[in-house]
């Protein structure tokens, strides 16, 4: 029990350090970080985000979630940089750079590089006297009170602060290029938010197989094509025309109710108002059609009105639809 508090007092110190570090930077902030986003914004080229060690892991992030949020960004390792990436920078591009003391020699020996260029360089780092800080254009501080590394010496806070303003960036360029949830949606169109809002009917049930009979088809046939489609349920179509759906559900009340189904046919059974969308539907709408229907099926019908597919619940579920 001692060693399970001790480990719990451990953690909950280190999280309180380095929330400490994110809060912190709220009175380091100043006019030149609004004069940051605007550059960024403003930029005709990317975002080159670079650094080493554990920046550069910090770095790699953080031009991820430039990338999804609007703001084209590469990330360049500051020691490869040095040895053939700084090919990766283009005329117009802005260069963000991550260290916390800024005097790293990887980062010594590139700075004179980006300058030579003519390349505006930003600075995030913890000492505004090193060598970074001094040749950038622009500097975020994140400087820190301590490490949550009880030697005070492993990058912890520092890194959190460079996350976390790295963030701040990334949501003011958001908010300035009005970038919403289609924008987002566009950038990550196999996430859940992608598939809500581009996800089709058809797109989420292409693999299903056409189940369907004609109304005068016999029961046992009828129970034959829904085992076999696999979709627990099977359209009627008479003549092209969608005139019936039988399920699951109506084959049990069949058989409770009958004593015998061999004279029975598929329009004895059938329910004759199916519940039809169109194929293109988003698949968030065809769920929500189905919660409201208490039902676990769709018709898809195409431009011409044609069966053209079945929607089960299951495959709304498999794809992690929801409204």
């Amino acid at each position: 029990m001692h060693k399970t508090n001790k480990i719990l007092e451990e953690a909950k110190t280190t999280l309180l350090i380095e929330a400490k570090s994110i809060e912190n930077l709220i009175d380091q902030l100043d006019e030149g970080f609004t004069h940051v986003v605007q550059l960024i914004h403003q930029s005709r080229g990317r975002l080159i985000i670079t650094g080493i060690g554990k920046s550069a892991v910090i770095a790699m992030k953080i031009a991820a979630t430039m990338n999804s949020t609007g703001t084209p960004s590469i990330f360049m390792h500051a020691a490869d940089a040095i040895h053939g990436d700084l090919g990766i920078i283009l005329e117009n591009d802005v260069v963000l750079c991550l260290s916390k003391s800024g005097t790293s020699p990887e980062i010594k020996a590139l700075i004179p590089h980006i300058k030579h260029r003519g390349n505006k360089l930003i600075a995030i780092t913890g000492n505004e006297t090193g060598a970074l800080a001094k040749a950038s254009d622009y500097v975020l501080m994140t400087r820190i009170e301590k490490e949550a590394c009880p030697n005070n010496l492993a990058p912890t806070s520092s890194t959190t602060a460079q996350l976390a303003m790295g963030d701040a960036l990334a949501v003011c360029l958001l908010k300035l290029k009005d970038f919403g949830a289609m924008d987002f949606a566009k950038h990550h169109p196999g996430g859940a938010l992608g598939k809500q809002l581009f996800l089709t009917a058809k797109e989420v049930s292409i693999e299903n197989e056409l189940p369907k009979v004609k109304s005068h088809t016999p029961v046992a046939d009828v129970i034959d094509e829904i085992t076999t489609k696999r979709l627990g349920t099977t359209a009627v179509i008479d003549d092209d025309q969608i005139v019936g759906i039988i399920t699951d559900g109506d084959i049990r009340r069949m058989l409770k109710t009958k004593n015998s189904i061999g004279s029975l046919v598929a329009k004895d059974i059938m329910g004759t108002n199916p519940t039809t969308i169109s194929e293109r539907t988003l698949a968030s709408k065809a769920l929500g059609l189905m919660k409201e229907k208490s039902i676990n099926h769709l018709i898809l019908v195409n431009e011409q009105g044609n069966y053209s597919g079945m929607l089960h619940i299951l495959d709304l579920i498999r794809e992690g639809i929801s409204e």
